[in-house]
């Protein structure tokens, strides 16, 4: 019993003939294939990685930037009391145009007294390329409002819309030459009394 064992082992050891020089080739060709199918899946999945972050770092700066403004806005600090907490990055959302020069966010934020949602429009001017993607950007807004509730007992609630706008000029004045002016042709084809 031992001896087959041992005849059986010898004869699966013993080298298998070589495969014919087409199917050497084929086998060849399906492993450069597999090579760049996979390199392609890696950088794709690379490129949203990379994608994504650089959108969480456009978030991160944002919302930090709108949080120092709601800080110093005391109709906010008012309303839902500080410390102002932002909320977390899964609840936001985040539009971002004109080659990311331009972003539109929306994020939850709550506070001792309430809570709340603040949405604002950001641009940035500088420089785009392969250096800048993941360093902090400088993101001036242009438009901020504050949607907060503030829960003051069971049957009474209150909502409020707060505007936070450094950069809007209140004194907006008609422009005199967007005035339509009669013109000489249209007073000729009026009917004429007789």
């Amino acid at each position: 019993m031992v001896g087959r064992r041992v005849l059986s082992m010898l004869k699966n050891r013993a080298p298998a003939a070589p495969p014919p020089p087409a199917a050497a080739e084929e086998v060849k060709r399906k492993s450069w294939g597999r090579k760049v199918v996979s390199g392609a899946l890696i950088c794709l999945t690379g490129g949203v990685a990379l994608s994504a972050l650089d959108d969480l770092v456009i978030y991160q700066s944002c919302s930090s930037k709108a949080m120092e403004k709601a800080s110093k806005n005391q109709a906010i600090i008012e309303a839902i009391g500080e410390p102002i907490v932002r909320g977390p990055w899964y609840n936001a959302s985040l539009a971002v145009a004109h080659k990311r020069h331009s972003v539109s966010c929306t994020f939850p934020v709550s506070g001792p007294q309430g809570t709340g949602i603040f949405q604002l429009k950001a641009v940035r001017n500088g420089d785009d390329n392969w250096f800048s993607i993941l360093r902090a950007r400088d993101w001036e807004i242009l438009i901020m409002e504050a949607l907060l509730h503030v829960p003051e007992n069971e049957k009474k609630e209150q909502t409020f819309r707060i505007s936070i706008s450094d950069n809007i000029p209140l004194d907006c004045k008609p422009c005199a030459a967007s005035r339509p002016q009669p013109s000489g042709s249209a007073q000729e084809n009026q009917p004429q009394p007789s």
